[in-house]
């Protein structure tokens, strides 16, 4: 067993699994000598709801989501060599691929705020060859964005303006610029932070289940206990009951042996 091993397995699950398992993983490598790897295996990051809904989608996807990236490996490369037609043929199967997909990850019933994570991760994963990697790896811990209107590598964002030139000023074109970027950005860290509260809240919802289950076990467990220790008692008191009973009539039983003599 090793840590590769392990994450691909935790980073497959739901994020309200994640926890109990990384525990239970952790507590096996240390029960089998692997001290370092139960302390990197307990260093794992649970993943956003966002983040998981990708990683699934590696998993259960893989032909779509290996689809989408190629086209984002073409468009890179399509537009470093400003080839038109190119461009638009791929902008037209990144939207048919990405919409696809889009619509296979909320069939798992992502948030409107997580389903945005989760479509701007899928962006970044187009146009920049690093976010790529680590979408295909599929281990994402939280969501992927780039900055900027033109995104990492310069491609923009998937739209009918793909590839074509605007007749605005320069100036005018700038400033349209920061003002998109802007609102993405203000947008993206609201987005950031219901996420981080949704997987806060959610981890320790997925905390309290296990204490409320330990402690109805343990309850339960208490509860035959005093049920057997009440068994326990009565027969305890019918033995003293016997006794007593046996004290008395040995004590006639003597009486009458002595009248005898």
């Amino acid at each position: 067993m090793d840590l590769d091993e392990v994450a691909d397995r935790l980073y497959g699950l739901p994020p309200a699994d994640f926890t109990a398992a990384r525990t239970a993983e952790a507590a096996a490598a240390k029960e089998s000598g692997q001290v370092r790897l139960a302390r990197e295996i307990a260093a794992l990051r649970k993943p956003t709801v966002s983040a998981a809904a990708v990683n699934r989608a590696r998993r259960e996807h893989p032909e779509l989501l290996a689809e989408l990236l190629s086209v984002g490996e073409g468009l890179r490369a399509a537009w470093a060599e400003g080839d038109a037609d190119a461009l638009a043929e791929l902008t037209r199967r990144r939207g048919e691929v990405t919409g696809k997909l889009a619509r296979l990850l909320r069939q798992g019933g992502l948030s409107g705020a997580a389903a945005m994570e989760a479509d701007q991760t899928l962006d970044a994963a187009v146009v920049d060859e690093e976010a790529a990697g680590l979408v295909r790896l599929g281990r994402l811990v939280k969501p992927l964005s780039y900055s900027g209107f033109g995104g990492p590598s310069g491609l923009p964002s998937a739209g009918p303006g793909l590839g074509r030139t605007s007749a605005r000023p320069r100036r005018a074109t700038r400033s349209a610029e920061e003002v998109e970027r802007e609102r993405r950005e203000a947008g993206e860290r609201r987005a950031r932070e219901l996420a981080q509260a949704e997987s806060d809240y959610q981890e320790w919802r997925d905390t309290l289940a296990l204490a409320v289950q330990e402690l109805d076990e343990r309850s339960e467990k208490v509860a035959r206990l005093e049920k057997k220790l009440a068994k326990a008692r009565k027969k305890q008191n019918e033995s003293h009951q016997r006794v007593e009973v046996a004290r008395r009539e040995e004590r006639l039983a003597r009486q009458r042996l002595e009248k005898a003599h």
